[in-house]
């Protein structure tokens, strides 16, 4: 899909058709390297160092402020570049904090469970993550990290009123960090009804819904779209949805949505197996995973199909992006390395008949 949404665009601004989808190779290659290495380490390595996820997740968030570093696009400084490599920092942060707050939740789950302040002070240290994504500006992730955080503070334990209030704070935060901003007031106002203003902030849905309505049940074929024509801006990271249904139709769409379902429900018992072992840092690094991955496939989807404002996040394995096709396919290492142990650790209490 990466090369059928780019390939005008990539002939028209480096002529090579083929730029984006040798770009994307590159960093599959890279992220499936780094699968590999993952899957050789046991995940308890990762547990006993996790403080220095959170150290790396910082050092990422900071390191685009530093003026030697940063690198600004379209008003927004979200990237960091270290000689011919630009990369964005939040996506491996992100994992860095799911990774440090699994931690932080096995070690402290009795304070946890039984008192505020065990709920507040990993939330404090996320919380001003989030400010530095808002900062850049990066919206989107800030929501991703935000929800996938609570999500596993709901999961390890948290008493409800606990959590219920902070939901509040953050719901709250997040719908004044959304109006604070011209340009975010006009994307939450302009999905309701982008004909409104057609040729502005409306522009970018009409044409992605134009995509996804003549895709109809077949689609108009694989690489036939008209909308990536200079039409859709975007095409091929942020509304790489909207060709895809175009090209692939109702089948396609249908097909894409039940594959991730079954990534994201694999997550999820792996989370139940691990806990039944009791391997609770293991649950949580999957949920955490599966989370995240399902809140960045819903919120993509539902830009593209005007149901949210644009966010600026890009679909998990289908979007150019050599970053997020790195940390993705990393993820789905661990997953399938927690898999592993899971099994692992089946087989041996069948063996020894002993139970952990």
């Amino acid at each position: 899909m990466v090369t059928s949404s780019s390939i005008s665009l990539a002939d028209r601004d480096f002529g090579e058709p083929f730029y984006y989808l040798y770009r994307q190779m590159s960093a599959i290659f890279i992220g499936l390297g780094l699968g590999v290495i993952l899957l050789l380490i046991p995940t308890d390595y990762w547990f006993k160092l996790n403080w220095l996820f959170l150290i790396l997740a910082f050092a990422l968030l900071v390191s685009v402020f530093i003026p030697s570093i940063g690198y600004t696009a379209n008003g927004s400084t979200r990237w960091i570049s270290l000689g011919p490599l630009r990369m964005q920092p939040s996506e491996p942060a992100r994992l860095c904090l799911m990774i440090y707050l699994s931690g932080y939740i096995v070690r402290h789950q009795a304070l946890l469970r039984e008192s505020f302040s065990g709920f507040i002070r990993p939330l404090f240290l996320i919380a001003l993550a989030s400010i530095l994504l808002l900062a850049e500006p990066d919206f989107g992730a800030t929501v991703v990290l935000m929800t996938t955080s609570l999500g596993l503070l709901f999961i390890g334990g948290a008493r409800i009123r606990d959590f219920l209030f902070s939901f509040m704070i953050v719901a709250s935060s997040l719908l004044l960090a959304a109006f604070s901003e011209p340009y975010r007031l006009k994307r939450l106002t302009g999905f309701i009804d982008p004909w409104s203003d057609p040729d502005r902030s409306g522009y970018q849905l009409i044409q992605s819904l134009i995509a996804i309505g003549s895709g109809d049940f077949y689609g108009v074929g694989l690489g036939s779209s008209v909308q990536k024509l200079f039409y859709l801006p975007e095409a091929h990271t942020d509304f790489i949805f909207a060709v895809l249904s175009e090209e692939l139709g109702l089948i396609g769409v249908t097909i894409t949505i039940i594959l991730f379902g079954i990534l994201i429900y694999k997550a999820i018992m792996n989370s139940n197996k691990a806990i039944e072992k009791g391997m609770l840092f293991q649950a949580l690094l999957s949920s955490g995973i599966g989370i995240a991955l399902g809140i960045q496939v819903f919120i993509n989807i539902g830009v593209n199909v005007g149901l949210l404002p644009t966010k600026g996040l890009t679909l998990p394995l289908f979007s150019y992006g050599r970053v997020s096709i790195i940390v993705t396919l990393a993820s789905l290492a661990l997953l399938m390395r927690i898999q592993h142990e899971i099994n692992k650790s089946s087989k041996y209490h069948k063996r020894t008949g002993i139970k952990r």
